[in-house]
């Protein structure tokens, strides 16, 4: 009985966290951009700085009606927004907060976060080719490609850090990870948080969606309560990638005077800002510039981190 209780409050707390931080940063992406576009952004739902805004978006969303297209595959259709939102509670699973705070160690938890994380991308292939919309399957084709580009690099970077440490444990990283990594790791870092975010399709690796070109691409025939769930899965995608950047390259939870989920919390959050900054201060780049940064950039740079790991645990050694 203790055990089972032990699991029901692990699964309740993965929950309440996979349906509270996305909402949090949603909400930070707003006033964010607002301050940096010099604008007020929502002011009203809720009283103080519009901080009820997002929930009301959630309540208009479930209100409107639910759409779908005539020549569409319905099964598939519907069953696209799960494939894009489920991933990234599953990936929340494994990954520490805090010495045991975790909902399972996996030994390799890393392999299974990548595995896990590569299938969200398939919500968007789905929902591009069932919609019956020819601006549905051209989104759907570029996130194709960008997951086949990124995944590679992504994979390279975090292979670095698991022989930096000697353990695909998340809770091993951050246990072996010391402060003199981060000059030491921090090509792996850029590569994979970059990496990440061309998976997640977030500015300026939004080709997929580019509504100036393709309306909303895959979600272009989506509406009401299966929309709100894209935008949703967009958000956890960025807490889970934010969350996994600080695990495997600044420590987790490991820093001075806090306690150790209060420092996970702030990594994750100031790295939620670096996405919303690099969305407001970047124009969208183009299908061969994606491809080219992916190829000609990170991949090398990815090798070149994982040739210095080496090198360093040789001598270390």
């Amino acid at each position: 009985m203790p055990e089972l209780l032990d699991a029901a409050v692990r699964l309740v707390a993965i929950v309440a966290a996979f349906l509270v931080l996305p909402l949090v940063a949603g909400q930070m992406e707003h006033k964010v951009m607002a301050h940096m576009q010099a604008r007020l952004g929502p002011m009203y739902a809720g009283g103080f700085h519009g901080w009820a805004q997002l929930i009301a978006d959630g309540v208009k969303f479930v209100q409107k009606e639910e759409v779908i297209p005539a020549a569409a595959d319905r099964r598939v259709f519907a069953l696209a927004p799960g494939v894009a939102l489920i991933p990234y509670l599953v990936v929340m699973v494994v990954i520490p907060v805090g010495p045991g705070l975790v909902g399972v160690d996996l030994d390799a938890g890393l392999f299974f976060v990548l595995a896990v994380m590569g299938v969200g991308v398939l919500g968007s292939i789905m929902a591009g080719w069932s919609s019956g919309n020819k601006y549905s399957v051209l989104g759907g084709m570029r996130s194709a490609a960008q997951l086949m580009s990124y995944e590679l690099p992504l994979v390279l970077a975090a292979s670095s850090v698991a022989m930096a440490a000697g353990t695909l444990s998340l809770p091993g990283i951050v246990e072996a990870w010391q402060w003199w990594w981060l000059p030491w790791q921090a090509i792996g870092g850029v590569v994979f948080f970059v990496a990440g975010l061309a998976e997640l399709r977030r500015p300026p690796f939004d080709m997929p969606i580019a509504e100036s070109e393709i309306i909303m691409g895959p979600m272009t025939e989506y509406t009401g309560i299966r929309f709100a769930l894209f935008m949703l899965a967009e958000y956890a995608g960025i807490i889970v990638l934010s969350a996994l950047t600080g695990v495997l390259f600044l420590g987790g939870w490991q820093g001075p005077f806090l306690p150790g989920p209060v420092w996970m919390l702030l990594k994750v959050f100031l790295l939620v800002f670096v996405v919303v900054w690099l969305r407001v201060s970047y124009p969208r780049l183009r299908e061969d510039q994606l491809q080219k940064l992916a190829w000609t950039g990170l991949v090398p740079l990815a090798l070149v981190q994982l040739a210095l790991t080496g090198v360093v645990r040789v001598l270390a050694g």
